[in-house]
């Protein structure tokens, strides 16, 4: 049986995970909507799976490497018994793939036991574990959230509200949390708002998960987003919110727009399929040459959303031609690079019928390190293509990103190294085109959403090392 699965295609910028919290009045099996939730956000992580609950004062928690389908089943649902519970699935942006850095983590404190859930990256951890280490705190994991939750341990406040906040007040960078205590829920956010946090209800439960479509499967309705720098605080007697931090400038990470989350997912009332159409057209509406193009392509899924926009905008037939696997996984190790090549048609193979003799526009959302989009080009031209034009439904990704993306040094990007003709010529394209920063930008300030966009720019709104950053 394969139980670690890719569903991210390689080649392209990986999420911390996903996160999901539940409290309900009455119910008592809370574990089996805890894990719908989770398994809607399978596609922000694929490495791990947990889920923790509180019954009658204590916390019990089970997880698990791989996908969440493989991680449980009925019988350990059934187990874990409570009225409340927190889940995660995981990528691994920082630890390694290691059962003990799978989430929640699980403390126990002189204030009692506590699980927490952690998306997004903290770009003070290493200063932060090295201080903590110096004054006897031992670390199990690799993992930022451990940092978080010896901070909470150390706090002078016996309140959890209280040990929370002052433990927040240490960190720097990203974070959307949620928090399980023996008799509270709680769903943080960074004052940059930086990882998505939605809060949701259900009859007499309230919900916390990372994007609206985990609301969708459970019938709930969709309360707001979670602010930037906002504790929501849920018990028996509902919600209530502490403005813990003041809200900086929103930075909100746009690749949840351009590829992570589900195109059904909405964020501050932007539906995620809707804003990818529109950095379609804007894409079309910045290129000059659209007399050259006979058919427009998406990589599938990835550019679906945009190459509709784009098709529309260009007044360009839309055409499925490249048809998706959709059974294909981790399914052996790859021994020499022309088996590795092989996986990439077993993927996506093109249609002959849709592509010969055609001026190709191949669609995508993302060029991160360039190592499927070569493959792509020459399989489209093999099976008869006149051209292929690549068009990118974002700007060129040159600089890395320390808030939660899989990302770390310049060295992985390859619009870092390489110039936009470079880049065309190694992936064999006959043009290559990128949204630009600009129109990008525009778009958000549109949809008056704030957006992080320091992977394109450089400018990082937090403190960072900047000898870190411009790692060559």
């Amino acid at each position: 049986m394969v139980t670690n699965k890719r569903l991210v295609p390689e080649g392209k910028p990986k999420e911390e995970g996903g996160i999901f919290g539940m409290y309900s009045v009455d119910r008592e099996n809370i574990a089996s909507l805890v894990y719908l939730g989770i398994h809607s956000l399978q596609h922000r992580g694929q490495e791990g799976a947990g889920i923790a609950v509180s019954r009658e004062n204590e916390l019990d928690i089970h997880k698990g490497k791989g996908l969440v389908d493989t991680v449980f089943d009925e019988e350990i649902i059934s187990s874990l018994k409570g009225r409340a519970g927190i889940g995660h699935v995981r990528y691994s942006t920082t630890g390694a793939s290691k059962l003990v850095n799978t989430q929640p983590l699980l403390i126990k404190s002189s204030r009692g036991s506590l699980a927490l859930a952690h998306n997004g990256n903290l770009v003070n951890s290493q200063e932060l574990r090295l201080f903590l280490e110096n004054n006897g705190s031992i670390f199990h994991s690799s993992l930022d959230t451990e940092v978080i939750a010896h901070l909470i341990a150390r706090s002078p406040y016996s309140d959890i509200e209280e040990a929370l906040i002052d433990s927040l007040n240490k960190v720097k960078g990203a974070y959307s949390l949620t928090v399980l205590t023996e008799d509270l829920l709680i769903g943080v956010r960074d004052p940059y708002g930086f990882r998505p946090l939605i809060l949701g209800q259900k009859e007499d439960s309230y919900i916390l998960a990372s994007e609206s479509c985990a609301l969708d499967i459970l019938g709930a309705d969709y309360i707001r987003d979670v602010k930037p720098g906002e504790m929501i605080i849920i018990d028996e007697d509902g919600y209530r919110s502490r403005q813990y931090m003041p809200i900086q400038e929103n930075r909100f990470c746009v690749f949840e727009y351009i590829y992570f989350a589900r195109p059904d997912s909405s964020f501050n009332g932007n539906n995620v399929h809707l804003v990818r159409q529109e950095f379609g057209r804007q894409l079309a509406r910045e290129v000059e040459n659209l007399e050259d193009i006979d058919v427009v392509v998406p990589v599938l899924d990835s550019g679906l959303s945009a190459a509709q926009g784009f098709a529309e905008e260009a007044e360009k037939p839309f055409q499925f031609g490249l048809l998706k696997n959709r059974y294909v996984g981790r399914t052996f190790i790859d021994p020499v690079q022309k088996i590795r090549n092989l996986k990439v048609r077993m993927k996506l193979n093109p249609m002959r019928e849709i592509v010969a003799d055609k001026r190709v526009a191949l669609i995508d959302d993302s060029i991160v390190r360039g190592t499927t989009s070569n493959q792509l080009v020459e399989m489209v031209k093999g099976e008869g293509a006149r051209e292929v034009h690549m068009f990118i439904s974002s700007p060129p990704v040159t600089h890395p990103c320390f808030y939660g993306l899989d990302t770390s040094t310049r060295e992985e990007l390859i619009a870092a190294q390489k110039s936009v003709d470079e880049i065309r010529e190694e992936i064999g394209a006959d043009s290559l085109t990128y949204l630009s920063l600009e129109g990008l930008e525009e778009i958000m300030k549109e949809k008056e959403s704030g957006c992080c966009s320091s992977c394109f720019s450089g400018d990082y709104p937090t403190d960072i090392d900047r000898d870190k950053a411009l790692l060559k």
